[in-house]
């Protein structure tokens, strides 16, 4: 007897309340950088494709804010945010 739940697709997801903060967060590491001199979009996705937080900066505690969320939560919120779906 094949396992049926092998052939089904699985759903993820994440905390709703979670996309607030996590746009604050984005906003606040985002000015961080750019404070600094960084340009921040090429900083934000180093950081999100490799995950090494040495690509933000300890200015304003961006690497701290931005670590205390999951890569995944906060390109979650990037592209609800693109796409217009913030719901």
């Amino acid at each position: 007897m094949p396992d049926e739940s092998l052939d089904q697709t699985m759903t993820f997801k994440f905390r709703d309340e979670a996309n607030a903060p996590a746009r604050e967060v984005l906003g606040t590491v985002y000015q961080a950088l750019k404070e600094k001199g960084y340009n921040p979009i090429s900083q934000l996705v180093g950081y999100l494709l490799s995950g090494d937080p040495a690509y933000i900066t300890n200015h304003r505690n961006a690497r701290n804010l931005i670590r205390s969320f999951e890569r995944d939560e906060l390109l979650e919120t990037l592209i609800k945010s693109y796409l217009g779906k913030d719901e």
